[in-house]
């Protein structure tokens, strides 16, 4: 069982196409699926760059290394 309250407005009229608008969109909300998500694999332009910013951040890295006179 479910119960809708409506106030809002001074007819009875009124408050009876407002309870009805809210019960519609309700069970709209309720009967909506959302789509799945299929997982997508990185391509290979993406791989490369993430491989490329890796080893410029190693380079990066290994220059801050002691200094050897």
């Amino acid at each position: 069982m479910l119960i809708i309250k409506a106030q809002q407005f001074r007819t009875q009229e009124r408050n009876k196409i407002d309870a009805l608008e809210r019960l519609q969109s309700f069970i709209a909300k309720a009967t909506y699926v959302n789509k799945t998500r299929r997982p997508t694999k990185p391509s290979r332009n993406a791989k490369r760059k993430r491989v490329d910013k890796k080893t410029q951040r190693g380079k990066t890295k290994a220059l801050r290394g002691k200094v050897d006179f």
